[in-house]
């Protein structure tokens, strides 16, 4: 190891000249980077690219700015700032995370979506159980009648303990008409009675169709000709039968539902 002082040859490892008691370049080195102290803005940049997922990358951004700032930083200074590793992690980990993170939403959306379809479902069949219940609640006091079809829901309303939120199924208004599923506005009923009940009341066929999905309406009665799939993504949709059970009806199996005595 040569002195770069007076250029004498020194054996490797000596810290000082054994000429001139100089020290030697490497020994300061080592001692410089021995007291140099990690860059604050190499860990701030690593800690913003941690919590980055947690932030929709919000932080993504000034943990890269701080990353890159901090890396000038570390090479100007002389071997007093360390922690390029931690400047380098920082600016790394958003950009493998982004596309990770986009392509993993990209898998789960699908699968969200499925979820709320299915929650949506869930809800509309409590709903037409709750419907149930109260006409056989307007059934026993009326001599085993139901409410007449062209006002059954005013009936329902009027005579047992139901509210307006009952009458509607969450997959027909969708977040776009939040307000209208939460009763802000007027009557609305994703329900139509079976027009050929009235008659038979009460001691219809268990089997047979009692309330349906339609489109939103209100005291709404008729037929297959008026049922609708569209709630549920066009796989079907909720039927209350006579013996006060609901059960969702795949589309390809509405042929088959029972609407008459014949």
């Amino acid at each position: 190891m040569r002195c770069p002082k007076c250029g004498t040859e020194n054996p490797d490892g000596a810290q000082l000249c054994r000429s001139c008691s100089a020290v030697l370049a490497s020994t300061a080195t080592q001692a410089l980077s021995a007291g140099a102290k990690t860059s604050g803005l190499a860990i701030a940049s690593l800690v913003l690219a941690i919590i980055s997922p947690c932030t929709c990358f919000i932080t993504a951004i000034p943990a890269i700015i701080l990353g890159i700032v901090g890396l000038v930083k570390i090479s100007k200074s002389g071997g007093q700032l360390k922690g390029n590793g931690f400047a380098i992690a920082g600016i790394a980990l958003p950009v493998v995370l982004l596309p990770f993170i986009a392509l993993l939403m990209g898998i789960m959306m699908p699968a969200l979506v499925r979820v709320r379809q299915i929650a949506f479902r869930t809800v509309c069949a409590k709903n037409l159980e709750a419907l149930g219940k109260a006409m056989l609640i307007y059934a026993s006091e009326y001599d085993e009648k139901y409410p007449t079809p062209s006002k059954w829901c005013d009936l329902l309303i009027e005579y047992t303990e139901v509210d307006e939120r009952m009458f509607r199924c969450r997959g027909a208004f969708g977040c776009k008409a939040a307000r209208c599923y939460s009763g802000v506005s007027g009557k609305l009923c994703s329900y139509a009675m079976n027009k050929n009940i009235e008659e038979l009341g009460a001691n219809a066929p268990p089997d047979m169709v009692l309330l349906f999905e339609t489109s939103p309406g209100w005291n709404q009665s008729g037929g297959p000709e008026i049922l609708t799939t569209d709630n549920h993504q066009r796989e079907g949709c909720n039927v209350l039968f006579v013996d006060s059970h609901v059960q969702f009806v795949k589309t390809e199996d509405i042929n088959d539902l029972k609407w008459t005595t014949e």
